[in-house]
Parts: structure tokens; sequence; C-alpha cells
């Protein structure tokens, strides 16, 4: 059986080229993706003063990254739902409201964290 995006090396060419196109998307199109990613460029520098070392660092901005997965995947619930349909349907509804929670709930994963390392560092 034939792969569609093909084995080796070319698919991981178009896997990257898939990816591209799916940030770009994200860019584009979802307002919220960009602030995120605007929030987690800005924290490098916080970051890096705030980590007592470069696992911590890794660690801030790691929980930032959770954040635009989860915006990702969050807008691709979005996008699937709005390509079935467009109407009102609770199940529509329901998804979209679980998708925007998992965004939320990372974003307080991010507060906690970060309060933390402050914390640390300043007590």
């Amino acid at each position: 059986m034939s792969k569609p995006n093909g084995t080796g090396f070319g698919r991981i060419i178009k896997a990257a080229d898939c990816s591209r196109k799916g940030f770009t998307a994200a860019w584009v199109n979802e307002a919220a993706f960009r602030q995120e990613a605007g929030l987690t460029l800005a924290a490098i520098p916080f970051a890096w003063y705030l980590a007592a070392d470069f696992g911590h660092f890794a660690i801030l901005m790691g929980v930032w990254l959770l954040v635009i997965i989860v915006e990702l995947l969050n807008s691709a619930i979005e996008a699937l739902t709005d390509r079935v349909s467009l109407e009102r349907h609770e199940l529509s509804g329901r998804a979209k409201d679980m998708g925007s929670a998992a965004v939320t709930s990372a974003l307080v994963f991010v507060a906690l964290v970060w309060a933390a390392a402050i914390w640390q560092k300043f007590s």
C-alpha cells in the first residue's frame, strides 16, 4: 500500500511543509494565536531573568509552548466544526467550549508556574 505523503526523508519534508502551512494559517486567521505567540516571545527575557538555570528556563518557556500547542488544537477543532456546519448545534458548541476550556487550563498552568518562579526569585 502506497503512502500518500511518501516515506522516509520525503515524508519528513512534506510533514514540515504541512506544519509551516498550519502555523501560517493560525497566524493569519486566529487572533488568539497571534496574542499568545506574542506573549510567548515577550516572556523569553523575563524567563531568562527569573530562571535559576537552563532547566528552569526551559520549564518557564515550556509552559508557554504548551499554550501554543493547545491553541493550535483548539483552532483546528473550531475550523473543523465550522467546516461541518455553521449552524448552531449543541455538540458543535460543546466541542468549541471544551477547546476553549483547554486553552484556559493551559493559561492557568502558565500562571501557576510563573507565580512559583517569581515567588522563588523574590522571597
